[in-house]
């Protein structure tokens, strides 16, 4: 890890607020020594929570008091007007002020995004920032944008999504050339609409390790490292994902309780099931980067625990450690003077 990472935490948003993010990043402390975190929201509240939990690690939490928060059904315009001096803005001020790297946060996901818009300004080259998650194959886990910023994509967003996403891919799973697929109705040329046929186009003349089009079935194969796709799309794919996940979880459940020896066979089977559901965990990579951003924003779940809450905290420090948001700059730059978007 870098030395001196600092990471500011909404420790008010998402749905359990303090209960969660303060035994998460503690959590953090004692798995990095030398990792720093300041705790944004509620002083006095947070100070108890801390000293309820063993105190502040030797001195490197530190807190930085707001006096609202963003509520998770509230409007992103209104949010931003109403409430400058919520966790979630503070949070993301302190990264623009150089007093954090990175900013974790599990709050409203609009609002999150166009405060950081608003502070943090997008990178130079990048028209709209992405979010950018990961989840699991058969092999490993897939990079997969955007999940929900963009709802109207146009072929040169498409472009800096892939664009981003590989050398995010390439930054924190130490690949040299990750390989790009543009999620698309068909694998075939003739399919897809304009927007996709075009953006295919531009990656086909990029030196990105373009792959082609993929279906949504090539996501979970780990056909490609980084999938790219409308924001839309993207949001679509990920709610109905974890809503099959629950279904076959909870249909699992059902089954081996269904009688006397459904359950003993499920007791035979735990070990097998512990390890299965391990693999699938939507926790283990819950953390979802806002790329395109001059910092680090890392949006977590609104209802993870502290498990889940802790892996956005290490997303971040990774994230700081591989410097993403200036990689990205130095590719978008170099990418644009090669004259490689329309």
């Amino acid at each position: 890890m870098a030395d001196n990472c600092t990471i500011a935490v909404d420790a008010m948003g998402g749905d359990e607020g303090p209960d969660v993010t303060v035994p998460a990043s503690l959590g953090l402390l004692d798995a990095h020594p030398r990792a720093e975190l300041i705790l944004v929201g509620d002083e006095d509240r947070l100070r108890a929570a801390v000293e309820s939990r063993g105190g502040d690690r030797g001195g490197r939490l530190t807190y930085r008091h707001a006096s609202q928060v963003v509520e998770m059904d509230e409007s992103a315009s209104l949010a931003m007007r109403n409430k400058k001096d919520s966790s979630m803005r503070v949070a993301i001020n302190l990264v623009k002020e150089g007093q954090a790297q990175a900013c974790v946060s599990a709050g409203n996901t609009g609002a999150l995004m166009a405060t950081a818009r608003f502070v943090l300004k997008t990178l130079p080259g990048v028209d709209r920032p992405a979010i950018c998650t990961t989840l699991p194959t058969a092999e490993g886990h897939v990079h997969v944008l955007d999940l929900g910023a963009n709802v109207d994509s146009r072929s040169t967003n498409l472009f800096e999504f892939a664009v981003m996403g590989s050398v995010l891919a390439g930054a924190v799973d130490r690949q040299e050339r990750p390989s790009v697929g543009l999620l698309n109705v068909g694998e075939e040329d003739v399919k897809g609409n304009e927007v996709v046929k075009e953006a295919a186009r531009l990656l086909g003349d990029s030196d990105l390790a373009y792959h082609g089009f993929v279906e949504g079935n090539d996501v979970f194969q780990g056909t490609t490292d980084v999938v790219v796709c409308d924001g839309f799309v993207g949001n679509v794919m990920l709610k109905s994902t974890e809503g099959v996940a629950r279904l076959i979880a909870g249909n699992l459940r059902a089954e081996f309780r269904r009688n006397p020896l459904t359950k003993l066979v499920g007791l035979m089977a735990r070990p097998v099931l512990n390890r299965f559901r391990s693999r699938i965990d939507p926790r283990r990579f819950n953390g979802a980067s806002l790329v395109g951003l001059q910092g680090i924003v890392i949006k977590s779940h609104g209802n993870a625990d502290t498990y889940a809450f802790g892996q956005a905290l290490h997303e971040a420090i990774l994230e700081v450690d591989k410097a993403v948001p200036d990689r990205i700059g130095q590719e978008l730059e170099r990418v644009l003077v090669e004259g490689r978007t329309v």
